[in-house]
């Protein structure tokens, strides 16, 4: 009798698992379903175009190198998005990214916290899914010194789940992968990356604010230093960078790192 008990615990034990797992995929499948929807509904009603300003403004040049990526890499075009439809969905929406060599192609928005879009869509319905998001220490009006996005690293890839693709060899050996195209309503700009890695998750590569150029200095070098690979990039304490962080295991971080080369400002009177 004592056997046939503990069979039936273990049986119900199974069971519960079981269903519990099941609901769990169900979930995540109706949330992949939702958010492709709403990714195609954002990419056919968004306006995006390239752009290649000869006033475009080159940002922090290399002086000493003539043979530095930096000089191949400020002949690409920028993007340049329309937000009004965007912003009239919802008045988060702050900007635009596309990573070479990923999925990566969303607006992002902001809000006053760094949890709130870890659990919501971009259209503010719940989902596990969440949406690419500032952090809200980023004051846009600003020249930033680490800008800071974050996503979700989903399974199918969406979000920053294709983020990942930057560890491997095939990604890293094409050059034209090395750059990160952004656009908000002040500017659209250029990124060339010089850090990638995996880490046990911390914090240190998130700080946002620097009492002195020696410590902005050490900062930089300490993430250049992180890198997997070794990118043909100089730092000092003039230039801005972005960083895009995500999860690679559950007590893991895959974090990308690069710095600002060119830059065009918008005309702000086109958008009102």
């Amino acid at each position: 009798m004592k056997k046939r008990k503990i069979a039936f615990c273990f049986f119900l034990s199974f069971i519960i698992i079981l269903n519990y797992a099941l609901i769990n995929l169900v979930m995540w499948s109706i949330d992949n379903k939702k958010n492709a929807l709403l990714e195609d509904k954002i990419l056919d009603s968004t306006n995006i175009e390239e752009t290649n300003n000869q006033e475009d403004e080159i940002y922090n040049a290399p002086t000493d190198d003539e043979n530095n990526p930096y000089w191949d890499y400020i002949k690409m075009n920028l993007i340049n998005v329309d937000f009004k439809e965007l912003k009239k969905e919802n008045k988060d929406v702050v900007g635009w990214i596309q990573v070479n060599g990923t999925n990566i192609n969303y607006p992002f928005v902001q809000t006053n916290n760094n949890s709130y879009y870890l659990t919501h869509s971009i259209d503010k319905k719940y989902t596990d899914a969440g949406w690419v998001f500032l952090d809200y220490r980023n004051d846009l009006n600003t020249d930033i010194k680490n800008m800071i996005l974050y996503a979700h690293a989903r399974k199918n890839t969406t979000m920053f789940g294709s983020l990942k693709n930057i560890l491997k060899n095939n990604w890293y050996n094409d050059i034209n992968n090395h750059v990160i195209k952004l656009s908000t309503e002040k500017e659209n700009t250029l990124w060339q990356v010089f850090s990638i890695y995996k880490i046990p998750t911390t914090n240190d590569y998130i700080q946002t604010d620097f009492i002195s150029d020696y410590e902005y200095n050490e900062f930089l070098q300490m993430i250049k230093n992180r890198s997997q690979f070794k990118f043909n990039t100089n730092l000092n304490a003039n230039d801005r960078i972005i960083t895009l962080s995500t999860c690679y295991t559950n007590d893991q971080k895959v974090v990308l790192h690069a710095k600002l080369i060119k830059r065009e400002k918008r005309d702000l009177s086109n958008q009102e």
